[in-house]
C-alpha cells in the first residue's frame, strides 16, 4: 500500500449536524429526555475544543414547519444537549437551525447555504479554516458547496445509508477513517474528504497527520496527538440560537 503523510490543518471552526452525528437520531425529537449523546461524541468534541476549534451546530428541523413540535421544544432539546456537553467541558459557540420543509423553497435548509452564510457573517468564519461533519448526503453537499476546508461523513445515524447513496465503498476492517483517492474527490464533488466511523474518529482525523492511502485505501485515524495508529514510527431566514 502506497502511503503519503499529509498534514491536515486544524480547523478553527467545526460545523456539526446534530441528529445522527452528535446525538442519537430520534424521529422528530421534541422531548429533552430523549437527547442522548452518541458514544465518543463528547470526547471527540472536547479534543477539538482543546485544540482551539469553535463548534457550531447546523441542523435541519422540519418538524417545526410540519407542526410536529415547536421552536420552544427545539430550544429545550438543544439546552439539554448543552448540559450534556458541558459535563465534558464542551460548549457550542452558536446554533443555527432551519424550521422549513424540503418543499418550502427556503435558503437555510441544508444543503442550501443559508445557515453557513449566517454563521460566517456573524462570527467572521473563513471557509478554508472551517470543517463540516455530518451523517447525510445533504451535510456533505452543504460543506462541499460552501467550499469548506474539510468535509467528513460519519457512519453513525444515517451515515452508512448515505455512503451507499453517494456510491462510496468503504472497505471493511479496523480502520477508523477512510479517505477517498484525490482523483475520486476531483471527479465527485458530492463526496466528503473523509468517511469516519464516528464523531470521535472524525475529530481525530481533523486534528492529526493522516497517512492517506492512494487509490482510496482505508486509513486509520490519528489520535488527538496526531499519531496514526497504523504508523507507529511516525441570512434572514436563518434562525440562530446562541448557546
Amino acid at each position: 500500500m502506497n502511503r503519503a503523510s499529509t498534514t491536515i490543518a486544524i480547523p478553527r471552526a467545526v460545523l456539526l449536524d446534530r441528529d445522527g452525528t452528535v446525538i442519537e437520531d430520534r424521529h422528530y425529537l421534541s422531548d429533552p429526555s430523549g437527547v442522548t449523546l452518541l458514544p465518543g461524541a463528547a470526547q471527540g468534541l472536547a479534543a477539538l475544543v482543546a485544540a482551539g476549534a469553535r463548534l457550531f451546530l447546523v441542523t435541519n428541523q422540519s418538524g417545526i414547519g410540519r407542526g410536529y413540535f415547536t421552536e420552544a421544544d427545539l430550544h429545550a432539546c438543544n439546552a439539554r444537549l448543552g448540559e450534556l456537553l458541558g459535563e465534558h467541558g464542551v460548549s457550542l459557540a452558536d446554533t443555527a437551525f432551519c424550521p422549513h420543509g424540503p418543499d418550502d423553497g427556503c435558503i437555510c435548509r441544508k444543503p442550501a447555504p443559508g445557515m453557513w452564510l449566517g454563521l460566517r457573517d456573524r462570527h467572521g468564519l473563513c471557509a478554508a479554516d472551517t470543517a463540516m461533519v455530518g451523517d447525510k448526503p445533504e451535510d456533505v453537499a452543504f460543506g462541499r458547496d460552501a467550499g469548506l476546508g474539510r468535509v467528513v461523513l460519519v457512519l453513525t445515524g444515517k451515515g452508512q445509508a448515505a455512503a451507499r447513496t453517494l456510491g462510496i465503498s468503504v472497505p471493511e476492517g479496523d480502520a477508523a477513517v477512510y479517505v477517498p483517492a484525490p482523483g475520486d474527490l476531483a471527479a465527485r464533488p458530492d463526496w466528503p474528504h473523509a468517511v469516519a466511523r464516528d464523531l470521535a474518529a472524525a475529530a481525530a482525523w481533523l486534528l492529526g497527520t493522516a497517512a492517506e492511502g492512494q487509490g482510496g485505501d482505508d486509513v486509520a485515524a490519528p489520535d488527538a496527538t496526531g499519531t496514526s495508529p497504523s504508523d507507529s514510527s511516525s441570512p434572514d431566514s436563518t434562525r440562530s440560537e446562541p448557546s
